[in-house]
Formats: C-alpha cells, sequence, structure tokens
C-alpha cells in the first residue's frame, strides 16, 4: 500500500484545486472501529504536540516540519480505510492575497489536517483556545506557530485581541483561521456562529472564504470514564470518511453581508452532505 507524501497532496492541491484518497493509498477494507482504530488515528493527530514541544527547544521546529507532522492525520486516516477529500481550493489558489478563513469546528481533526491544506496557499495565522498553548512545553510553539491564543472568560477582551492583532497580521501578509463557533459542535447553528471573522475581514479590507468539514470519524467523546481525560479523541468510526470543502472567495464588504453570504454558503453545503444546520 503507498502513502500519500506531503508534497504529493500539496502538488495535486495546488494542481487540481482538489484531493481524494487514491484507491492504493488505503486497505481494501477498512479496519474496524474498536480501541486499536482509536488509538492508531488519535497518535497520527496527537502526536503533533509532543513531536513540537521537543522539537522547538532545539531550534529545529520550522512551519514546513510542523506542516509535516501535521499531515499525518491524512495519513493516519488513509491507513485505516478512511477516504479524505478536499475539494474546491482552487479558486482560493487563483486568489492573490491574505483572506479570512471561516470554518465550522466538528473535532479536533479539523485543527491538525486543514493547516497542511492552507499553507499551500501561503503563510496563515489562527485562532485556538488559549489552554493549548499553556501545556507543558508549547507556549513558544504556539508563538512560533502564529497561534493566537483566546481564553474565552472575557468575550470582549477576546474580540479586542483578535481585531489587533489579526489585522496586523493579514496587512503583513498572513491569512487568517477562525471557528466561527468558537467550541466543536456536531450541529451547525446560527445561534453558535460568532460574527467576530466577519468584523475582521471589514476591518482588514480582506476577503472572506468559508469552510465546511465533516470530520465525525472522530467526534468528541462525551461519556464514559475516560471524557475527562481523552474528551478531545472519542472512538473513531472508520465508516464514515472526512470531507472538507472550500467556498467562494467573497469580496471585502460591510460585516454583515460577509457573516451572512458566509453562513449561508456553509449551511447550505453542509445540508446537501446531509448533516444538521439550524438556520
Amino acid at each position: 500500500m503507498r502513502t500519500t507524501t506531503l508534497s504529493d497532496f500539496r502538488a495535486e492541491l495546488a494542481a487540481t484545486g482538489a484531493y481524494r484518497t487514491h484507491d492504493d493509498c488505503r486497505p481494501p477494507r477498512r479496519a474496524r472501529p474498536g480501541a486499536w482504530s482509536t488509538i492508531r488515528y488519535t497518535w497520527g493527530t496527537v502526536k503533533v504536540f509532543p513531536y513540537c514541544a521537543v522539537t522547538e527547544p532545539l531550534g529545529r521546529l520550522t512551519t514546513e516540519r510542523w506542516a509535516g507532522v501535521c499531515f499525518s492525520s491524512v495519513t493516519a486516516a488513509e491507513r485505516l480505510g478512511i477516504c479524505v477529500s478536499v475539494e474546491g481550493f482552487g479558486v482560493r489558489m487563483a486568489h492573490k492575497g491574505p483572506v479570512v478563513y471561516l470554518s465550522n469546528h466538528m473535532s479536533m481533526t479539523e485543527t491538525i489536517m486543514l493547516p497542511p491544506i492552507l499553507m499551500t496557499a501561503g503563510p496563515f495565522s489562527y485562532v485556538a483556545k488559549a489552554s493549548l498553548a499553556h501545556l507543558p512545553f508549547l507556549e513558544r510553539v504556539a508563538e512560533h506557530m502564529r497561534m493566537v491564543p483566546i481564553s474565552r472568560k472575557s468575550p470582549r477582551e477576546d474580540l479586542v485581541n483578535i481585531l489587533r492583532i489579526g489585522s496586523e497580521r493579514l496587512q503583513g501578509g498572513d491569512s487568517f483561521l477562525i471557528f466561527p463557533q468558537g467550541t466543536r459542535c456536531s450541529v451547525f447553528s446560527r445561534k453558535r456562529y460568532s460574527s467576530i471573522g466577519a468584523k475582521l475581514a471589514e476591518r482588514a479590507g480582506c476577503p472572506v472564504v468559508p469552510i465546511v468539514v465533516d470530520t465525525r470519524c472522530q467526534p468528541t467523546r462525551e461519556k464514559g470514564l475516560l471524557r475527562k481525560v481523552f474528551h478531545d479523541f472519542g472512538p473513531v468510526d472508520t465508516s464514515k470518511d472526512i470531507r472538507i470543502a472550500f467556498g467562494p472567495v467573497i469580496p471585502c464588504g460591510k460585516s454583515r453581508d460577509l457573516h451572512e453570504a458566509a453562513f449561508a454558503w456553509m449551511a447550505d453545503r453542509l445540508e446537501s452532505w446531509g448533516l444538521p444546520v439550524e438556520r
């Protein structure tokens, strides 16, 4: 069985604007759901943290190495027989300049899998919960990888920081990734869809690119004895494929219009995939 490489993955994205797991990159039969499949897949995503914690103090961590270890999430999925597909990326590649990415948030998977995709179009910064940056040895890593931590304790303070830092990064050439829902949700709901990304885009004078993901293969662990320790890494369902779709480049305008246009596209695409949406 052939293993997909990051260089081949990026070359296909750049050339076609899409990617789909090749038949010779996954086994003829999907792995059975269970503890071993969950461990194999989880290690493919979570190993980015110890890798960065070790390489950063040694001065060996680069954005390319970060992208490479994040890409392990793709190969981990494919080795279990899960198909990974990306579509619509050609429109983003055709646009020259930074954008604000707005993505729905279902699981830990997209936070690890999106970086090597987005970096194909250029550098980017992203918003993540502050607790990730406070893990042992990871504070310098978070800064190195352009993460903007938010505490979620003071929404007003978070908004001010994102608008200030985000505008600086966008004007400096970085794109910016935001999950408007804030936390992982199985239902894409207008009630939890923040306008902060649209406000940042208007302030920085940048367009918006909506993204939708279907990463139900590893949901958040909500029940059981392991919930407190392994909340982010629930049991893997190998019958569910991973889908990522990029929407149109929505030209800069009033934040209200950007907010509505992005939400409408995301909701329509998720509904076309049969996923729940609350408008």
